[in-house]
């Protein structure tokens, strides 16, 4: 019984050798793949009979150690769509079963993956590496995710909208000195179609601490003058506020005042518009009352210190980007961004016992527990690192040093084999 248990026992040992020579061979060959994670070798001894006063050999077996929670080394990537993942979690994917209309159909099971290596493929889908597509919430028109539906992440090159001007700030000086003539300056604003348009200001002066502003506007299909008001300035203003600060506006002709010009309310007047598409209501900040802000009269020189209007041209696609916090964001050539959707991550109570699938790719057992979607850097999981890939966490000098241990305890239960067969030899030979 005891040699034939310890030639079972042994030949245990090669079978659990090549084993971990597989895992071994395994990791080795994937030691450069995107999000792979390698899968260590654990050994377990079976008994069949063990006491005070006898053993008799039993068996190992090997079992794979999977270390899906180990963190791979993050690696900057050229690509400005690829991911890493510092910490724990993963990003949800789904992987293609076919395609109708030349568009894919995906599989309704949840897959899960740690390789970020995405990039944008023909029909607009973000996919890896290994050709799974990247799933995240979609938003509204404001920027918040729905956290209700997940789907794989689709961007169109749609153009982005023109938006017409509701606002024109003007920061500008006006001369202390009463000059010999007017003093001009342009302004800019965009129509409902992206069109852009002047805004003539026209700003002369009656008296000491007043000014009179006219606002024209030559593309108007009604005329180009919008209006005029009078500015008053300083003591010239009823009460009288900090000298050089609008104070109060008078005789408005065309546009509108505010309702209230007490200190550090807005100074603001508004006019309309029409470019043909109807009457576009603009208003004009010119500061606050009372305060050094806006348009102010001091010294002996005119000067623009800043004019800015918030309409904006058609734009087309440009660029997508990806943002901290998960959100991605396609970008047009007009300097504006528009959010389409937010990347969660995934987080799992044992990730070690998710089942391991081709392409780097993992789905949910019950031993690994329910799936958490949840915003990035929250509730557990990791933060996203932009631009930049998470690596194989296979250490090749480890790896190596494994193999030549393996390889040694290989041999050595070849000899136990060996030697077995010679003493089982022996013992049918005592019969001759």
């Amino acid at each position: 019984m005891s040699l034939f248990g310890s030639l079972t026992a042994a030949i245990s040992g090669l079978t659990s050798q090549s084993r971990s020579l597989g895992n071994i061979s395994d990791n080795i060959a994937n030691s450069q793949t995107v999000g792979y994670k390698r899968v260590d070798t654990n050994f377990v001894s079976y008994i069949t009979s063990s006491s005070q006063s006898i053993n008799l050999p039993g068996a190992v077996i090997a079992k794979p150690s999977y270390t899906n929670t180990v963190q791979g080394t993050i690696e900057q990537s050229e690509d400005p769509l690829a991911l890493a993942i510092g910490g724990q979690g993963f990003f949800s994917v789904a992987l293609a079963k076919g395609t109708v209309n030349g568009q894919p159909v995906f599989d309704e099971r949840q897959f899960f993956s740690r390789a970020g290596d995405f990039t944008r493929d023909a029909d607009g889908y973000l996919t890896n590496g290994s050709g799974y597509y990247l799933k995240g919430w979609p938003v509204d028109p404001s920027g918040n995710p729905d956290r209700t539906t997940i789907a794989p992440i689709r961007v169109n090159q749609q153009v982005f909208n023109p938006i017409a001007t509701r606002e024109i700030q003007l920061s500008a000086n006006l001369p202390a000195t009463i000059p010999n003539s007017p003093v001009t300056t342009q302004a800019q604003l965009y129509d409902s179609l992206g069109r852009l348009h002047t805004v003539n200001l026209t700003f002369t002066p009656t008296l000491t601490n007043h000014w009179t502003m006219q606002v024209d506007v030559p593309d108007d299909i009604n005329g180009a003058t919008r209006g005029s008001i009078e500015l008053n300035f300083g003591n010239g203003a009823s009460p009288a506020v900090a000298d050089g600060t609008i104070g109060a506006f008078g005789i408005a002709t065309g546009l509108t005042k505010p309702a209230t010009s007490a200190e550090g309310d807005p100074a603001a007047v508004t006019f309309t518009a029409d470019f043909g598409e109807g009457p576009q209501t603009v208003s004009l900040s010119l500061g606050q009352f009372g305060k050094s802000l806006g348009v102010t009269q001091y010294s002996a020189d005119f000067s623009v210190r800043n004019l800015t209007q918030d309409g904006v041209p058609l734009g087309a696609f440009s660029s997508l980007s990806t943002r901290a916090n998960g959100d991605v964001a396609v970008n047009y050539d007009n300097g504006q961004s528009r959010v389409i959707a937010r990347i969660p991550l995934v987080a799992f109570n044992d990730p070690a016992q998710l089942q391991r699938l081709d392409g780097q790719a993992f789905m949910r057992t019950p031993d690994s527990g329910e799936a958490r979607v949840t915003d990035a850097a929250s509730n557990g999981v990791g933060k996203l690192v932009i631009g930049s890939i998470e690596r194989s966490n296979v250490d090749i000098a480890s790896e190596f040093s494994k193999l030549i241990v393996a390889q040694r305890a290989y041999t050595a239960n070849t000899k136990v084999v060996a030697a077995t067969d010679e003493l089982l030899q022996d013992t049918i030979n005592m019969r001759r």
